[in-house]
């Protein structure tokens, strides 16, 4: 696993919140193997594979419609890039990590 393989899943929220979540995480990732799709779906993943520009990524990704519950899962550096991104764009609450012998997983919770 590259150190900058990660998936992402989101619950809670519109097939727009997770676009937004993505977005934000497209700053420090790449551009997603995988995109969040289907107004029907109740969980949505997506998966980064590549590099990003590295940067600081956004500050401010707009507002939420609803609570984002997100996991994000990877070598311990992507999550805590992942994690990093995600507190400085919304209004985050960490619920927790788990970690394995090469991979974590962290799960937050973002709210409107």
């Amino acid at each position: 696993m590259s150190d900058t393989e990660l998936t992402v899943t989101m619950s809670g929220g519109g097939v727009a919140d997770a676009r937004a979540v993505v977005g934000v995480l497209e700053e420090t990732f790449g551009t997603p193997a995988q995109r969040p799709r289907g107004e029907d779906s109740t969980v949505r993943v997506a998966t980064f594979a590549g590099e990003g520009h590295g940067g600081a990524g956004r500050t401010e990704a707009g507002q939420l419609s609803a609570p984002v519950t997100v996991t994000v899962q990877g070598t311990p550096e992507a999550v805590r890039r992942a994690s990093d991104t995600l507190a400085r764009s919304f209004t985050a609450r960490d619920e927790g990590a788990a970690s394995g012998d090469q991979e974590q997983e962290r799960q937050l919770l973002l709210e409107p």
